[in-house]
């Protein structure tokens, strides 16, 4: 009986004249929880048996099946890359799934050939699988046809799999639903894309929408994407600018906690909510927030400015740093840790933004802005890599694992926000801050989740801000 001992940098196969009845080749993997997920996504089995760790002791026979078919997996490695490998032919298997396989154990997958057919070049083989603890969890026969050609190349690597995962954003949602819906005006809702976001918000149990606009257009754009509105209140109006001074003025009666955009412009409703006379402004200046769900950083980040401030003074920045942290409490981030970026990390006059980022952190040490802890300036490496922040030799509490990203200003910031979201396959949610109430800002491009985190961002931040007025 002769054991495979092949070198990791080639591939060579055995031909069936090379074999012999007691020929037996072996891999050994760990589990792990996203090869379970993989299998998933391939099979396109969501069973939550092997998704959800809930179901582990209460589904123990589709933890069988769904890990044990993880396992044949391995079976079929040994026979496609060592024995008889590259040239093989699978014609059955016959399997037998005898104790489950959990994340977490190494399963050692072994093939030992048991007959030859020299007619057709077929071989038989036992399958055994084993855990850690020399237990088998697979045993069975497979049946292939051998190779009769030589093949001996280089070892192809395995592709670099990510799966996109947005947990912070589901634990979110969940968060928002609990807090219960509140009251939601949303200016101009006239098309199918901005009157779904409202609809599939509702469906969520987060808001309940106040629609005001054309009521024309609304129930037009309504039976158009086959979407369900008679539940909602309908305040008329005859056109976007009337429809955003409509929508602001409900919830400065107290009608609407929350407000939102529909399929108007951002600068018409934004022009309606600073105004002096009639708008939602308070002490602080207004700024928006992206709320990143970043499948490769550990934690929920947020990104400001990128929508509202073009080039906003020290000043400025001072008040969006204080929305980002106030926003970032409401979101259970008890010290937020606020990265103040720049091109480099280290202050002089030639770069502007290091000298804002100083004169912020000074701010901070004086009280002017509380409840964070601020470093700057930052390179963008630095704020989210602690690798690079040590090859530097940045010495920070914020360097590395930063929860808020301030950015110079707003090309800077929309291109860093479009950035995570088109290359780093992230989620952002959109709010605006430092009006009397948090305002939604949703766009085309949003998916569901996208659309909904925002929702529930405001839902979040709305119930903070009366717990803060009205402490109990």
């Amino acid at each position: 009986m002769e054991a495979l001992d092949v070198c990791d940098d080639v591939i060579e196969n055995r031909t069936f004249d090379e074999i012999a009845v007691g020929d037996t080749a072996s891999v050994s993997r760990r589990l792990e929880r996203q090869d379970i997920e993989l299998f998933a996504v391939v099979s396109g089995d969501v069973n939550p048996a092997h998704l959800d760790p809930a179901y582990a002791e209460t589904d123990l026979f589709h933890r069988v099946i769904a890990h044990g078919m993880w396992g044949a997996g391995l079976i079929s490695n040994v026979l496609g890359t060592k024995l008889p490998g590259p040239g093989t032919i699978y014609l059955g298997q016959d399997l037998r799934f005898h104790r489950p396989v959990g994340i977490g154990d190494t399963i050692t997958a072994t093939v030992t050939v048991t007959e030859k057919l020299p007619g057709k070049c077929i071989l038989k083989l036992d399958c055994v699988c084993t855990n850690q603890d020399g237990k088998e969890v697979i045993t069975g026969v497979a049946e292939v046809k051998a190779p009769t050609e030589k093949v001996i190349r280089p070892r192809v690597e395995l592709p670099d799999v990510r799966l996109s995962r947005h947990e912070h954003f589901r634990t979110l949602l969940v968060r928002a639903v609990q807090a219960g819906p509140l009251p939601i005006a949303v200016a101009h809702p006239c098309t199918e894309a901005s009157l779904g976001a409202v609809v599939e918000a509702a469906q969520a149990g987060l808001i309940t929408p106040i629609l005001v606009g054309p009521e024309a257009k609304i129930r037009a754009a309504a039976a158009q994407g086959g979407l369900d509105i008679g539940g909602f209140r309908i305040v008329p109006t005859e056109h976007s600018h009337a429809s955003a001074a409509r929508a602001v003025a409900l919830v400065r009666s107290g009608e609407a906690a929350l407000l939102m955009k529909g399929s108007l412009h951002t600068d018409e409703l934004m022009h309606e909510v600073i105004s002096a006379e009639s708008g939602l402004r308070t002490d602080r200046r207004v700024s928006h927030v992206y709320l990143m769900d970043v499948p490769t950083y550990p934690k929920p980040l947020l990104v400001t400015d990128a929508a509202v401030n073009i080039a906003p003074t020290l000043i400025e920045k001072r008040d969006i740093i204080q929305n980002a942290i106030d926003l970032a409490h409401a979101l259970g981030i008890e010290t937020p840790r606020v990265a103040i970026l720049s091109a480099v990390e280290t202050v002089t006059p030639k770069i502007a933004s290091t000298l804002d980022a100083a004169a912020l952190c000074k701010m901070a040490d004086r009280g002017q802005i509380t409840g964070g802890i601020l470093d700057g300036p930052l390179a963008f490496d630095n704020a989210v890599s602690q690798a690079a922040a040590r090859e530097k030799g940045i010495v920070s509490p914020v360097a590395g694992q930063a929860d808020i990203l301030m950015v110079p200003d707003l090309e800077a910031g929309n291109m860093l926000a479009k950035q995570l979201s088109f290359l780093g396959c992230a989620d952002a949610a959109g709010i605006v801050l430092g009006a009397s109430v948090p305002i939604v800002l949703t766009s085309r491009a949003d998916g569901v989740r996208t659309r909904l985190a925002s929702c529930a961002v405001a839902v979040l931040l709305a119930k903070d801000l009366k717990t803060k007025e009205h402490p109990a």
